[in-house]
């Protein structure tokens, strides 16, 4: 079993590594591999005031110094150009990021894949919220040269500023990719389209989402994760309480021993 889990993006190095430090005690607890999440720059913000994060130099020093202060520590981040992920792939900060995560908007941009996939880098695509999961097999045919090739649920569109999580979907992509299919209940409970952080999401369904994914069979799951979620600079309303990570991670494995002892 897999955890991906940290905030929206990275603040500082402090609040990153109180998250990290926190994710990695109750992940080693129960036995899980834990990876920490956070972005250099929200590319994708619906208003051009959004809060973007710190750019790349900075939280890359960070990453590194994460990594230090925290021993066996694996980060996650996301990419949006050729250029970041060559700039993540250079001598000397190549070992500061172990997953380049493709954002949803962007699963179907054949070059950012492809350099991707040229790293010595674990790739994990969202999928797009527009795609239907059978379609995921274009997104695997452009992935033939990578180390390791994951793909994420993060809701599928439904109406306007609404996703829902199709678990048709999800047991079709368990059933038939050969690849590690990880949910993300976090963003699956947007309500995506600038709302704001009143209403732009609604965290009190995560716990629910995550057990009916372990119940079906998914073993990784990605979070977004923040001590004080409310005040977050971005994706704050679908973001779990850091203080509710122990009991989500209890419940995901509860379930996934109840879904692994009746298939025995």
């Amino acid at each position: 079993m897999r955890i991906i889990a940290g905030p929206c993006q990275h603040e500082s190095i402090g609040r990153s590594g109180e998250i990290a430090e926190h994710c990695k005690q109750i992940c080693d607890k129960y036995g899980v591999e834990y990876i920490f999440k956070a972005s250099f720059d929200k590319a994708n913000r619906t208003s051009i005031d959004g809060v973007r994060g710190l750019g790349l130099p900075p939280t890359l020093h960070a990453f590194i110094d994460l990594k230090h202060e925290i021993p066996g520590l694996k980060i996650l981040t996301d990419v949006h150009t050729v250029d970041q992920i060559r700039s993540l792939s250079y001598q000397g900060s190549g070992g500061a990021v172990d997953v380049l995560q493709i954002p949803a908007f962007l699963c179907r941009q054949t070059d950012l894949i492809v350099e991707a996939c040229k790293t010595d880098k674990i790739v994990n695509i969202k999928k797009g919220q527009f795609l239907a999961p059978w379609d995921v097999e274009g997104i695997l045919s452009k992935t033939k040269k990578a180390k390791e090739v994951w793909i994420t649920e993060r809701g599928t569109s439904f109406g306007y500023n609404n996703l829902v999580v199709d678990f048709n979907g999800l047991q079709y992509m368990l059933d038939n990719y050969s690849v590690p299919i990880v949910f993300d209940a976090t963003h699956s409970c947007q309500k995506p389209g600038g709302s704001g952080k009143s209403s732009g999401g609604n965290r009190a369904w995560v716990p629910g989402l995550t057990r009916a994914a372990a119940a079906l069979g998914v073993s990784n799951f990605f979070l977004e994760v923040h001590a004080d979620p409310d005040n977050a600079p971005s994706d704050g309303p679908n973001m779990l309480k850091l203080t509710d990570f122990d009991n989500v991670i209890e419940n995901i494995m509860e379930f996934s021993y109840a879904q692994h002892r009746n298939n025995n």
